[in-house]
């Protein structure tokens, strides 16, 4: 086993002593437990979640899913990028979600825009869905369709080879496809990226490197 327990646990004794959780010698990667919990994995608006060290290929075609819960109305979401300009992002920026992609043409965004700023950050759960399709860009919030006209139809592969990275990126890592450096402060479940017929869940727990990330624990309220 090389990985920790997603649990909480408490009352522990031994030899009948109960021991100090409150001030440990030390600690690490341990985070407080929520009287409510929900399934999903916590990002404290500090860090993010690296996934895929050896670099994730976007190329043609993907699907990503994913639900968010947030009550603040900026934030990355996921970025996906290159050392050229090739890249996909997703970000909330003013409470709008909005899909980047540049297949080495240019960029182009999807955006889809709630009838209130607050409306997709109340802290309530939201279902996202974007896809790239070659040339073509299209996002579903709620189920709610959003596409856009690509003028790069020649341009069809964002090759990327860098890591997924979620809720966040590391200040020395370049994105061409995320105009918000704002981590995002939240709960995300359920995240899967799908090309053709292969669909890819994603840990939490399993990736190369977190930073103010919980996985498999979702306060119930926002703390």
């Amino acid at each position: 086993v090389t990985h920790s327990i997603p649990a909480c646990i408490g009352s522990m004794t031994i030899n009948s002593k109960q021991l100090d959780n409150e001030s440990p010698v030390s600690i690490f990667a341990v985070n407080k437990c929520y009287v409510t919990v929900q399934d999903g994995t916590f990002f404290d608006g500090s860090g993010f979640a690296a996934l895929v060290r050896e670099g994730y290929k976007v190329r043609s075609d993907v699907n990503i899913t994913l639900e968010f819960r947030t009550t603040v109305v900026h934030g990355v979401l996921l970025g996906v990028s290159s050392a050229k300009v090739d890249a996909i992002g997703l970000e909330i920026v003013n409470g709008k979600v909005l899909f980047h992609v540049n297949n080495g043409a240019g960029r182009v965004t999807a955006a889809y825009e709630p009838r209130g700023t607050n409306s997709l950050c109340d802290g309530k759960w939201h279902k996202l869905q974007a896809n790239k399709s070659k040339h073509r860009i299209s996002l579903i919030i709620d189920g709610n369709l959003v596409q856009t006209d690509n003028p790069y139809i020649q341009s069809t592969s964002a090759d990327t080879n860098n890591p997924i990275y979620v809720g966040g990126y590391p200040a020395d890592v370049k994105q061409n496809c995320l105009t918000s450096k704002s981590s995002f402060h939240g709960c995300l479940r359920n995240l899967v990226l799908t090309k053709g017929q292969q669909a890819e869940w994603f840990d939490f727990s399993r990736a190369f490197d977190l930073r103010g990330v919980f996985p498999h624990s979702c306060p119930g309220a926002e703390h």
